[in-house]
C-alpha cells in the first residue's frame, strides 16, 4: 500500500495526538504536528505532504483559512479544514462550501478515512484536469494558425499565442467578449462586415470557410488578410457546446498570387500591360462592339523610330530606362479607360474605346507624336525619339482580335515606308 504524508495542524494535544494514531492506523505516516500557521508553511516547503490538515482557526495570528489558501496556491497540496460545527455554520458559504473540504468535530475514524481519501481523489482528478488543459494549450500554442475558442453564446473561452499576435489582443481583454468585437471582419469583395460567426456555425452546425478576400481589422486598426474556418465544437454526445475559429495571416500569399498575376499580365520591365492582357481587353471590346451598332473602337501599332541605335550608343540600361520613360508619355496622352501595352522590344499598342470616328485615333496618335518628339534626360543623355503608327477601327466588323491587329501592323509598316514619324490608317483595298 501506498503510505501518503499527511500534516495534522491542530492546536488541542488530545484531538492531535487522536488524529495522529487514526491516521497511523489508517496506514498514512504523519509529520511532526505543529501549531503555528508560520511553521506549518516552512514545514509544507521541507517535507512536500500529500495532504494537509488543519484547524480553521489557529491560536496564531495566521489563521487556518489563509494558511490553506498559501498551500494550495503556492504549493498546489489539497487541504482539509477541521472545525467546529458553529465555525462550520459561520463559513460555510464561503471556505467550506466544497464538498468534502472540511471536516467537523467530533468526527468518526470512518469520517476521517472517507475525507482523506476524497480529498486526495479530487486533488488527483484536478491535477489531471489541469496537467491536460496544460497540454492542450501547449499544443494549440505551438501551431501556426490562430485559433479562438467561444462558449455557445458567441464569445471568446479562449485564444492562442497566434490569435494574439494577429488580433492585438491579449487573451485575458478578450475573455468572455463577443468575437464579432475582437475579430472585426471585413469582407472585401462586397465591402460588407462580417457578423459574428461563432453564432452563425452554432446555430447552423456547419463549418463556415471564410471569404476569399477576408480582411481582419486588428485591435489597433491595422487590416490583415486571413483565410480558413470556423466550426462548432461538438461534444461525445454530437452537442454543440462552441465553436473553434481557426485562421491564418495570408498577406504575404496574396500578395505572391498579386505578383504572379502581374506577371502573367503586366509587362516587367515598363509596368505596363502586356500581350496577354491586351489581346484579352481587345477581344472585350469586339464582344461589345457586337451588341451596339453605335460603338467604335481603334487600336494603335506603334513602333519606336531609331531605337535599336539609342540601344547600340548608350547601352540597354539607357535602353531599358527610356523605354519606361516612353511607356510614362504614353499613358500621359491617353484617357483613364483607354489602354496602352507594351508588345514586345520597343512595339507598343493602344486600344481606344468608345470613340466617335477615326478622327479620335489620329488625333491621339498626332497627341503622341508630339509628346515623343520632347526630349527626355536620361543620365545626362538628351533623347527623343518618333514612332510609325498603324491605326485600325471596327468599321469592317472584326470577329478576332488577331485580325485587327494583323491589319495595324500593316498601316505600321506603311507609315515606315512613307518616312517614319507619322501614322497610317489602314486600308483593306490597299
Amino acid at each position: 500500500m501506498f503510505v501518503r504524508k499527511i500534516l495534522v495542524v491542530e492546536d488541542e494535544k488530545i484531538l492531535a495526538s487522536n488524529i495522529r494514531n487514526s491516521l497511523q492506523k489508517l496506514g498514512h505516516s504523519v509529520l511532526e504536528i505543529t501549531k503555528s500557521g508560520e511553521e506549518v508553511i516552512k514545514k509544507v516547503a521541507e517535507t512536500h505532504p500529500h495532504l494537509v490538515l488543519i484547524d480553521i482557526n489557529l491560536a496564531e495570528e495566521i489563521d487556518g483559512v489563509n494558511v490553506a489558501d498559501i498551500i494550495q496556491n503556492d504549493f498546489h497540496i489539497p487541504v482539509i479544514y477541521i472545525t467546529e460545527s458553529s465555525e462550520y455554520k459561520k463559513s460555510q458559504k464561503n471556505q467550506l462550501s466544497e464538498p468534502f473540504s472540511y471536516i467537523v468535530k467530533p468526527f468518526l475514524e470512518s469520517d476521517l478515512y472517507l475525507a482523506i481519501e476524497m480529498a486526495l481523489y479530487k486533488h488527483q482528478s484536478k491535477k489531471i484536469l489541469y496537467e491536460e488543459k496544460q497540454r492542450l494549450a501547449a499544443i494549440i500554442n505551438s501551431m501556426g494558425c490562430a485559433v479562438i475558442v467561444t462558449y455557445t453564446n458567441g464569445c471568446i473561452q479562449m485564444m492562442n499565442t497566434k490569435a494574439e499576435q494577429i488580433t492585438g489582443w491579449k487573451q485575458s481583454e478578450a475573455f468572455e467578449k463577443d468575437l464579432a468585437e475582437v475579430v472585426s471582419l471585413v469582407d472585401k469583395d462586397v465591402g460588407e462586415i462580417i457578423e459574428n460567426l461563432a453564432r452563425y456555425v452554432i446555430e447552423s452546425g456547419e463549418i463556415f470557410n471564410l471569404p476569399e478576400n477576408c480582411t481582419l481589422i486588428t485591435k489597433d486598426g491595422k487590416e490583415i488578410a486571413i483565410g480558413d474556418n470556423v466550426a462548432p465544437i461538438r461534444d461525445q454526445n454530437g452537442k454543440i457546446t462552441g465553436a473553434v475559429f481557426v485562421f491564418q495571416d495570408i498577406t504575404k500569399r496574396k500578395e505572391t498570387e498579386a505578383q504572379l498575376i502581374r506577371n502573367a499580365f503586366y509587362d516587367g520591365l515598363t509596368e505596363l500591360p502586356n500581350r496577354v492582357l491586351f489581346l484579352d481587353r481587345l477581344r472585350q471590346t469586339i464582344e461589345r462592339s457586337k451588341r451596339r451598332n453605335d460603338y467604335y473602337f481603334a487600336v494603335l501599332f506603334l513602333d519606336l523610330d531609331g531605337f535599336k541605335g539609342i540601344n547600340d550608343r548608350f547601352g540597354h540600361g539607357i535602353g531599358d530606362d527610356f523605354l519606361v520613360a516612353i511607356a510614362r508619355r504614353l499613358e500621359s496622352c491617353l484617357r483613364g479607360g483607354d489602354t496602352v501595352a507594351r508588345f514586345g522590344g520597343d512595339e507598343f499598342t493602344v486600344l481606344l474605346e468608345d470613340i466617335k470616328d477615326i478622327t479620335d485615333a489620329t488625333n491621339v496618335a498626332k497627341r503622341i507624336q508630339d509628346s515623343l518628339r520632347l526630349p527626355l534626360n536620361l543620365n545626362g543623355y538628351q533623347l527623343s525619339t518618333t514612332a510609325s503608327i498603324g491605326i485600325t477601327w471596327n468599321f469592317s466588323h472584326y470577329e478576332e482580335p488577331a485580325t485587327l491587329l494583323r491589319d495595324a501592323d500593316i498601316a505600321m509598316y506603311r507609315a515606315k515606308r512613307q518616312g517614319k514619324a507619322t501614322y497610317a490608317i489602314f486600308n483593306p483595298s490597299g
